[in-house]
């Protein structure tokens, strides 16, 4: 392995430091890799799996102005590239307006999550809160063969280079970016098309909106999805003719909210309710419906099936926990990321576009999330599901599940105790032929070796375990969402002798 250090940012977390999330398992990294093949530690790279896996990760710099929680962590891009039967690694950080702010401020300047807005040093800031650090740590996807970034509530784009993980300023749309909503979690681009979806939601009405950015990089469109009051919408779903965006009974308290207080309540008496609206519909076309009421982080995919559309997605049974038996501090007060504590189940909504009737089914006994798709099923129909399962009281992946969701067969491999995985994308196979045609790629932070690896499963047998294992050049935080790029949407991949002769670097 040919390793260089290419970069070291400065950190003013305390030596001692015993906050859960920023130690063990998530203790942040400052140092910055360049690392060309890979060491094979078990098995072999495939010569059919050609492409990048990028992951984003909260990495914080910084202690909190007074309480931290994971998700105020400064975005890390790790990227693992493969090609011609080698692989190669970079990490850098999102180089956000906020992180280098506070970098040269070398304190914190914004309110976390779990801290009041006014405790904010500066007046300005990002997310539908305001007053929020734009981290940039929550997503990363990929358009028109640039990665982009993404905060989980509101915030810019950020463009990195997919070969080096460079910033290279932030997405502005050819000038359309909604730079005051920003963008929400989790954009969507459709294989397919080439388009990108997206929403956005705000403290002033409509307090939603919803837009498709073309494979020219133009925001086409851009219309209001009007709201009873401020939600906390994280996720979306699309089909080849629909998106389907949500209004779902976790929120704000109102009454606090009056107050300059942000603390979100289950509101057990509201249903769930789901707009449904053509991809360059209008706010009048819109389609409400109402279901169970739940919360849901993450939908896997959507797609029409007749008069009907038919969306899978990870149904909270417990969207608030209580703290009732709970004695560890740190599991009490980091209960909502706990899978066992939300009981989070893949489900499945049918949406009747003629009757306006919903039907509902959990598709799986097993607690699961952060499930992904063969990419090229987006929209489309779909079989097969990869999500992850969760260490018992902790926001930690052991295992990763493969969901037959024709069958109800389920595939399950554990990672082991004290390795600890990442959301874990799909690579169909050079010239796949199916759906399960290809590899699962994931990133662990193994506590019992003091190191970090990327695992690679044939898609088609999980339980069989990593067809490669390869060593990463330092233990990585763990870390969340990812995707995947097949290296023909990557510019420059096949046009010189190797992959790092791409890079550039």
């Amino acid at each position: 392995m040919d390793v260089d250090v290419v970069g070291r940012l400065l950190s003013t977390l305390p030596e001692d430091d015993n906050h859960p999330y920023r130690t063990g398992p998530w203790r942040p990294q400052t140092t910055e890799w360049k690392a060309d093949d890979l060491r094979v530690v078990e098995g072999a790279v495939p010569h059919d799996l050609d492409g990048v896996y990028l992951r984003n990760t909260e990495n914080p710099l910084h202690p909190a102005i007074k309480n931290y929680h994971p998700f105020d962590g400064d975005g890390m891009i790790h990227l693992v590239g493969f090609r011609d039967g080698k692989a190669f690694y970079r990490n850098r950080f999102v180089r956000t307006d906020g992180l280098l702010a506070e970098n040269e401020a070398g304190r914190p300047l914004w309110a976390g999550m779990a801290e009041m807005p006014d405790w904010a040093v500066r007046e300005d800031g990002w997310g539908a809160r305001r007053r929020m650090k734009d981290a940039s740590s929550t997503d990363v996807t990929v358009h028109r063969g640039r990665a982009l970034t993404s905060f989980w509530q509101c915030g810019d784009l950020y463009r990195l280079d997919p070969y080096s993980a460079e910033t290279l300023g932030k997405e502005d749309w050819n000038g359309g970016f909604p730079f005051h909503w920003g963008v929400s979690a989790h954009p969507k681009v459709d294989e397919a098309t080439g388009e990108l979806l997206f929403f956005n939601y705000s403290k002033q009405a409509p307090y939603m909106k919803y837009g498709v950015v073309d494979d020219n990089n133009d925001l086409v469109h851009y219309v209001d999805i009007p709201l009873p009051g401020p939600r906390l919408p994280h996720d979306m779903a699309f089909t080849e003719n629909y998106a389907i965006l949500n209004d779902l009974p976790l929120f704000w308290d109102a009454a606090l909210l009056e107050h300059g207080v942000h603390l979100p309540r289950y509101h057990r008496d509201l249903p769930s309710r789901f707009a449904i609206i053509p991809r360059r519909g209008q706010t009048s076309d819109i389609k409400w419906f109402e279901a169970d009421t739940t919360y849901v982080l993450h939908f896997t995919n959507a797609y029409e099936d007749g008069d009907e559309i038919v969306m899978d997605g990870f149904y909270q049974g417990d969207p608030e926990p209580s703290a009732d038996g709970i004695s560890d501090k740190w599991e009490r007060a980091f209960r909502f990321l706990a899978l066992d504590h939300l009981q989070t189940r893949l489900h499945r909504w049918r949406f009747d576009l003629v009757t306006g009737q919903v039907k509902e089914e959990q598709l799986s006994e097993r607690i699961t999330e952060f499930g992904m798709i063969n990419g090229a099923h987006g929209g489309r129909e779909h079989r097969y599901v990869y999500a992850a399962t969760g260490k018992p009281g902790r926001f930690l992946f052991d295992g990763l599940v493969k969901h037959d969701v024709q069958t109800g067969a389920e595939e399950h491999f554990a990672f082991g105790d004290g390795v600890f995985g990442s959301e874990t994308s799909m690579a169909p196979r050079v010239g796949s032929t199916s759906e399960d045609d290809g590899y699962l790629v994931t990133l662990t932070t193994d506590m019992n070796d003091d190191a970090s690896y990327c695992l690679v499963f044939d898609a088609a047998r999980v339980s069989d375990g990593p067809v490669c294992k390869l060593q990463l050049p330092e233990r990585i935080s763990s870390g969340t969402h990812s995707t995947w790029a097949a290296g023909e949407e990557l510019r420059r991949w096949r046009t010189t002798d190797t992959a790092a002769e791409a890079i550039g670097l």
